[in-house]
């Protein structure tokens, strides 16, 4: 009886995944809707992601424009914003919303990179848990006695490759978000 990968395979793809979406909310140099994706502003008594309630755009590299549907939101959405501490600039005028991204300092950056590291060393041992459970689903098929010692390392050893690709993975991820964040 051979071992399923396809379980751990899935569990790497979205642990990968929570990743990319984790780090699109860290800003680098260019203002992007996907930095607006965790705000919720209260909107008729219940909290509502912006993009449900507004189209978001981009002006210019360090500008966004929001341009809610129901214009009484405005205040909401506004206060939303503020409340997330984005460190960026929020003006209404008569279209709707314009949300400023200052430039980036150095010590912002130091910030930005700490956060990446951090967010993918979370999903560095969220991988690791996934490893120690399918190496538990070995033991557990050892101790049924359908398969022999060799097999059981050979799956062992297959396990450990899965998981140091998708370690190197997770590790592209994060170079790719410093040179973005230092550029």
């Amino acid at each position: 009886m051979a071992y399923d990968f396809s379980t751990l395979k899935k569990d790497i793809k979205e642990t990968e995944e929570w990743l990319l979406r984790e780090l699109a909310g860290v800003r680098t140099g260019r203002a992007t809707p996907t930095l607006l994706d965790a705000i919720k502003p209260e909107a008729y008594g219940v909290r509502t992601p912006l993009m449900q309630l507004a189209s978001v755009s981009v002006e210019d590299a360090r500008t966004l424009r929001i341009i809610p549907w129901d214009s009484a939101l405005l205040k909401q959405i506004e206060k939303a914003i503020t409340e997330a501490d984005l460190g960026v600039g929020v003006a209404i005028d008569a279209q709707g919303l314009r949300i400023s991204f200052p430039e980036l300092t150095s010590e912002r950056r130091v910030q930005l990179l700490k956060i990446a590291s951090d967010k993918t060393e979370q999903a560095k041992v969220t991988l690791r848990s996934h490893r120690t459970a399918a190496l538990h689903a070995l033991d557990a098929l050892k101790e049924d006695g359908g398969v022999g010692e060799d097999e059981i390392t050979r799956l062992r050893a297959e396990v450990q490759k899965l998981i140091d690709a998708g370690t190197g993975s997770l590790l592209e991820i994060l170079k790719k978000k410093e040179t973005e964040i230092a550029n």
